[in-house]
């Protein structure tokens, strides 16, 4: 997939309506983070030695491809526009980080756009893979097969008491960040969301709203936040066991809601719907608030006008860097970004009605 393409793409493989638990969990994400042995953290490091990160990794990442059965896009990220690099961040193939200008940063993206790695970023290397609904498993397995790949051409920094060595020591031990992304209007609505968020840390877990995104989406990221003293396998099934547990509160809260409170949660997704399906002035707050009442209505039978992939493609094709680089234009104005986002969701509408 040529770099323009995946710009341009109002689909995500890893974020959607697949997967298991697909009606809560949207996408499970695992993240490695790996450094090359003798050679300071990117944050440490002058430019010659960032160049020499680079060319050691260019040639290895190179090869990912063949052994791994797609095409990667190699990605250099000083060669990029602004406007470029915020569709990569809203896509979350790259971090705001890693998206600040700086030389010898490259990105390596799979054509399937499930993995995605970051050269010279906090680490060395930042291994990320992205898999539909709750599948961490499935993710670590991809991540880890890309990692074993890199160990057995290079020399990582691993050290027998501590693990992997890492930039930042939060990281330290296995290297792993592990992460899901939950729809949970029913423990918004029910007002037990805040239940979860206060006890997860009592789990090594941390649950806050979606970076970037904003409340009214009903998006929530948790995520491990111990990485030394536990192995791999620990802590994916302390995250997978979390992450069911917390999907089965909101499938809970979801069918209280049908009998308490129903007619005004009804009128609530039809008025979402219908501001949706006829409205010519979209903010992206104003987007992401209506969109997931109507996911709601969606999963729950009430809206049956049209199919669940319409709220995927609504959530990638309707940002205001995804609407920006599709018009050939960076410097449209907020009222005319506004404008041309209500166009594209009725036309994202009209694509996934159903048939009768």
């Amino acid at each position: 997939m040529a770099v323009d393409e995946l710009l341009r793409s109002s689909r995500l493989s890893w974020f959607g309506t697949e997967g298991a638990d697909s009606d809560v969990v949207i996408s499970s994400r695992v993240r490695l983070a790996r450094n090359l042995v003798s050679l300071p953290f990117p944050g440490r490091a002058n430019l010659a030695q960032l160049a020499q990160i680079q060319e050691t990794l260019d040639p290895v990442l190179a090869g990912l491809g063949a052994e791994l059965g797609q095409p990667f896009d190699r990605i250099a990220l000083d060669e990029l526009t602004a406007l470029q690099r915020e569709v990569l961040i809203e896509k979350r193939l790259v971090s705001e980080k890693f998206a600040e200008v700086q030389p010898h940063r490259l990105a390596y993206i799979s054509a399937d756009t499930r993995i995605s790695i970051l050269v010279n970023e906090d680490d060395h290397l930042r291994i990320q893979s992205m898999t539909p609904g709750l599948s961490l498993t499935q993710a670590f397995e991809t991540a880890s097969r890309v990692d074993d790949y890199i160990e057995e051409r290079l020399d990582l920094a691993f050290d027998e008491t501590m693990g992997y060595l890492t930039a930042y020591p939060t990281n330290l031990g296995t290297g792993l960040r592990a992460s899901v992304i939950l729809h949970l209007p029913g423990l918004v609505y029910t007002r037990n969301i805040e239940n979860i968020v206060n006890t997860s840390p009592q789990l090594g877990l941390a649950v806050h709203p979606l970076e970037g995104i904003g409340e009214g989406a009903h998006f929530y990221k948790i995520s491990n936040q111990l990485t030394l003293g536990y192995s791999e396998a620990e802590m994916i099934e302390n995250l997978q066991t979390a992450a069911g547990e917390i999907a089965a509160h909101e499938r809970r809260a979801r069918k209280a809601l049908s009998y308490f409170g129903k007619d005004g949660i009804e009128d609530g997704v039809w008025r979402a719907y219908g501001i949706l399906s006829y409205a010519r002035s979209l903010t992206e707050q104003e987007l992401f608030a209506l969109v997931s009442r109507v996911r709601y209505g969606i999963d729950r039978g009430i809206i049956k006008e049209v199919t669940p992939d319409c709220y995927a493609e609504i959530i990638v094709a309707a940002r205001d860097g995804a609407l920006k680089y599709t018009a050939e234009n960076e410097n449209l104005s907020t009222g005319e970004i506004s404008a041309i986002r209500a166009s594209r969701v009725r036309a994202i509408l009209q694509k996934y009605r159903t048939q009768g």
